[in-house]
């Protein structure tokens, strides 16, 4: 890994604390799961990409893999830089029995990537928008999804930008290193598509886009 990846993962540990875990997982516990994973949620359910294995990269408090295991998925990788989110999402898992069925994996998925099993299904709730190097990221997320990919996104549009530098500004001013990024919409979907990826379903908000896609056979 390169220095700014490692830096990356630093910040993305001070950025994601156990408070903003435990308020985020109470809030999942009373409300359900937030806009976007209901999102991705139900665009799979449509595409029917509910079954075999989830690697969730960037997992959080996995709300997304319990709601697909809910659905029929068998098992599920979850990868996190955050060891707080992770430690609320193995104590959530340990609440609802499904220890067993899901892996955790602590640490930034490009530094892990080569060494995760392939699976049927592989999904980034709220996660490019938070990485950098989004290019290798979807590269190496799609090399590891055997049948369908989903992942939420920003929409590129001036005022989702605005919001987003008015955020970082104000990270830059209290002087956390964590950034947020809207990333090329259609150069993100050039990378999909050159890897044999087809969008079937569509969702959003204003501020959000939720895809799926099948491979080609």
């Amino acid at each position: 890994m390169s220095c700014s990846c490692c830096g990356y993962g630093q910040a993305a540990e001070r950025q994601f604390t156990p408070a903003k875990a435990a308020k985020e997982l109470g809030h999942y516990r009373h409300k359900g799961a937030g806009q976007t994973t209901r999102l991705l949620r139900d665009g799979l359910a449509k595409a029917g990409l509910t079954d075999g294995a989830v690697l969730d990269i960037g997992a959080g408090i996995c709300a997304l893999t319990f709601e697909l295991l809910d659905l029929g998925m068998t098992s599920a990788v979850a990868v996190d830089a955050s060891a707080a989110y992770l430690s609320a999402a193995t104590n959530e898992a340990a609440r609802r029995n499904k220890t067993g069925s899901i892996e955790f994996v602590h640490a930034d998925f490009l530094s892990v990537a080569e060494r995760l099993p392939k699976v049927s299904l592989v999904t980034l709730d709220r996660v490019i928008c938070c990485y950098p190097f989004y290019e290798p990221l979807l590269e190496q997320a799609l090399a590891h999804a055997e049948r369908g990919f989903a992942f939420s996104y920003p929409r590129d549009r001036w005022y989702v930008r605005w919001m987003v530098a008015f955020e970082n500004a104000r990270r830059e001013w209290r002087k956390s290193a964590f950034r947020t990024f809207v990333h090329p919409a259609g150069r993100m979907q050039e990378i999909i598509a050159g890897a044999g990826f087809e969008r079937v379903e569509r969702r959003g908000t204003l501020a959000w886009s939720a895809d799926v896609f099948v491979k080609r056979s």
